[in-house]
């Protein structure tokens, strides 16, 4: 079991995307969302029926941190929160600058692909 992440350009890849991966026995708690924009963060996973980054997966003390970051900082530290090393997470969040939305599978399947 690993960390897998897929970016995609549209919110209705994404959702097929979920619905596949779910298909592969994936469960939707292990499923994340991420974009640059917090509305359609929420927007998306709530199409998808899966998570977004909150204080659960963060802690409370990166939450209260992330009030007072730059958007950027904020996206980074949620990406680190869920396994990604600092330069996975500077790269992650350099492809939802360009408007990517990445799909982000906690305890992924070893071979898991979309």
């Amino acid at each position: 079991m690993g960390l897998f992440y897929k970016e995609f350009s549209n919110d209705e890849e994404v959702v097929n995307a979920v619905s596949s991966i779910k298909t592969k026995g994936v469960v939707e708690e292990n499923i994340y969302i991420v974009t640059h924009d917090d509305d359609r963060t929420d927007r998306v996973a709530a199409n998808a029926d899966v998570n977004t980054v909150g204080v659960a997966e963060t802690g409370l003390g990166t939450a209260t941190k992330n009030i007072f970051r730059k958007k950027g900082d904020e996206l980074r530290a949620q990406f680190q929160e869920l396994g990604f090393t600092d330069s996975e997470a500077e790269n992650l969040e350099d492809k939802l600058d360009r408007g990517k939305v990445i799909v982000v599978v906690k305890d992924a399947p070893e071979g898991l692909t979309v």
